[in-house]
C-alpha cells in the first residue's frame, strides 16, 4: 500500500509539472499579431480591417453650409504668407512638398486665401456626402495609426474643413449675451480659414477600448462601453457642431467655454474612411508611412506625407485691427477673424491617455467667464445678486474689522515685551537718592 501511495504521489507531481510546462509554452508562444509583427511588416502596407470596422461615422449638422473639404484643393486656393505678405518664387504646392515651407524664414507661415473670405467663395463650402456617406472626388479625412507596440494601436481620424464659422450672439448664454452689441447683424466671431477636428479610437489586441472627441481647445473621452456613446454596426456616432465642427457623442445643444452653445443634429451622415488617406506613424521616430485600404491602390507612386510635417497655419493669420474685415466684440476683445489652425502634427499623437497629455491653456478671460458663469445660477441671478452682494459686503467689513483688532492687539503685546512701561505716577526728585534729602552739592566731611 505504501508503495502504491508513493507511486501515486510521483505521478501526481509529474502531471502537475507537465501541466505547468505546457502553460509556460502557451504563454511564451507568440500570438498571431506578434508573429505578424508591425502593421508595416506586410509589403503591401494594407490598413488593418479592425480599424475601418470600428471607424467613426459623422453626422453633419443639417443647416451647416461648411462641409468637409479636399486637402489638395484647399492648398491650391491659398498662397503662403508671412505677416500678411505673400511669398513669391515657390513651386506649385501639394501634399508631396508642403513641408518645404518650414524652411522659409521670417515668421509663421500661413496658407492665406486667394479670395476675400468675407465673400465666401465656393471652395470654402467643401462637399456634401452622397446617400452612401461617401464624398466623391475629394479627400477630406486623414487616418493616422500610431502603433505603440504589438498590442496597442491608436487610430486618429482627422476631419478637414476649409472654413470654421464661430458663434454669434444667439449662441451666447445669459447674461453675457446682453453685453454683446449686435451691431453687425448676426456677426459671428472666431471665424477662421481651415479647420482640423478629430476622433481617436484606442485599440488593444485589435479591439476598441475607448474614444476621444475633439471639442475646441479641449474634448471628451469615453470608454468604449460607455452609455453616452451611440453605435451603428459597431461604429461610434459623432455629431459635428454647426459652424465650429466640434465633435460630440450626442445630438442637441452643448455648452463650451462656459458661455457658448454648439448645436448638433442628425443632418447628413458622412463615412470618413470612404474618402481618406491612411498612414502609419512610428511613435519613436515620428516617421509617417502611407498605407492603403486594398491591394488595388498600392501602386500609387506618391507617398503623400509632406503635408503632415508642415508646421504652419492651414488658413489666414489673424487680420490686424486696421484691416476693414476685422471687427472686435465689445467688452471681451473677441475678434471676428482669428488665425487658422496647425495640422495633425501638433495634436499630441503620442499620448498615454485617451485625452491629450497636455491640455490647451485657457486665457485669463476664459477663466473669469468660467468663474462668473459657475456663480451666476446660484448667486448672481436676479434677487440673488443683491443677497450675494450684501453677504460679500458684510464679510468684507467683518474681515477689515477683524484685521484692525488683530493689529491693535499684536502691537500692544509687542510693546509689552520689547518696550518700556509708563508709570501712572511720577517719582519725586527727593526720593531719587534714597535718603530723603534734597538733592544738591555736599561738602566733604
Amino acid at each position: 500500500m505504501a508503495g502504491q501511495h508513493f507511486l501515486s504521489q510521483r505521478l501526481c507531481g509529474l502531471s502537475i509539472a507537465l501541466l505547468a510546462l505546457q502553460c509556460l509554452c502557451v504563454l511564451c508562444k507568440p500570438t498571431g499579431r506578434d508573429a505578424a509583427g508591425s502593421i508595416l511588416a506586410q509589403s503591401s502596407r494594407i490598413v488593418p480591417e479592425y480599424v475601418t470596422r470600428h471607424a467613426p461615422l459623422v453626422w453633419l449638422h443639417s443647416e451647416d453650409p461648411f462641409r468637409p473639404a479636399d486637402l489638395l484643393q484647399h492648398i491650391r486656393h491659398t498662397t503662403p504668407a508671412i505677416n500678411q505678405t505673400r511669398i513669391s518664387n515657390l513651386p506649385e504646392l501639394g501634399l508631396d512638398n508642403l513641408a518645404l515651407l518650414n524652411d522659409v524664414g521670417g515668421g509663421k507661415i500661413a496658407l492665406t486665401s486667394n479670395d476675400d473670405v468675407t465673400t465666401l467663395p465656393a471652395w470654402l463650402y467643401g462637399s456634401n456626402p452622397d446617400d452612401s456617406g461617401r464624398i466623391a472626388n475629394a479627400t477630406p479625412c486623414v487616418v493616422i495609426l500610431v502603433e505603440h507596440n504589438a498590442r496597442d494601436v491608436d487610430a486618429f481620424f482627422f476631419y478637414f474643413y476649409s472654413y470654421d464659422r464661430g458663434a454669434n450672439i444667439t449662441q451666447v448664454l445669459e447674461p453675457l449675451n446682453r453685453l454683446i452689441e449686435d451691431t453687425e447683424h448676426g456677426m459671428h466671431f472666431g471665424d477662421h480659414v481651415g479647420d482640423w477636428e478629430h476622433n481617436m479610437v484606442r485599440f488593444r489586441d485589435e479591439k476598441p477600448i475607448g474614444i476621444w472627441y475633439s471639442q475646441h481647445v479641449s474634448g471628451a473621452a469615453y470608454d468604449w462601453d460607455h452609455k453616452a456613446l451611440s453605435m451603428k454596426d459597431e461604429r461610434p456616432l459623432v455629431f459635428s457642431a454647426y459652424g465650429s465642427h466640434a465633435n460630440y457623442a450626442s445630438p442637441g445643444d452643448h455648452i463650451h467655454d462656459s458661455a457658448l452653445i454648439d448645436y448638433c443634429n442628425s443632418g447628413r451622415l458622412w463615412d470618413p474612411v470612404l474618402s481618406a488617406y491612411f498612414y502609419h506613424l512610428d511613435p519613436a521616430t515620428f516617421e509617417l508611412t502611407h498605407l492603403f485600404q486594398s491591394q488595388s491602390n498600392t501602386s500609387t507612386a506618391s507617398n503623400l506625407t509632406s503635408f503632415f510635417y508642415y508646421t504652419g497655419l492651414w488658413g489666414d493669420a489673424q487680420y490686424p485691427d486696421s484691416d476693414p474685415r476685422q471687427k472686435t466684440v465689445p467688452h471681451f476683445g473677441l475678434k471676428r477673424f482669428v488665425s487658422g489652425p496647425q495640422g495633425p502634427i501638433v495634436k499630441q499623437l503620442v499620448r498615454k491617455k485617451l485625452s491629450p497629455d497636455h491640455p490647451g491653456k485657457k486665457s485669463w478671460m476664459q477663466w473669469a467667464v468660467g468663474i462668473f458663469m459657475a456663480l451666476y445660477p446660484c448667486c448672481l441671478r436676479g434677487w440673488r445678486a443683491w443677497v450675494s452682494a450684501s453677504v460679500v459686503i458684510t464679510l468684507v467689513i467683518l474681515a477689515v474689522f477683524g484685521i484692525m483688532v488683530g493689529v491693535k492687539f499684536a502691537m500692544k503685546r509687542f510693546r509689552a515685551r520689547r518696550g518700556y512701561t509708563k508709570l501712572d505716577t511720577d517719582v519725586p526728585l527727593s526720593d531719587m537718592n534714597g535718603s530723603g534729602e534734597s538733592p544738591g552739592l555736599h561738602s566733604p566731611s
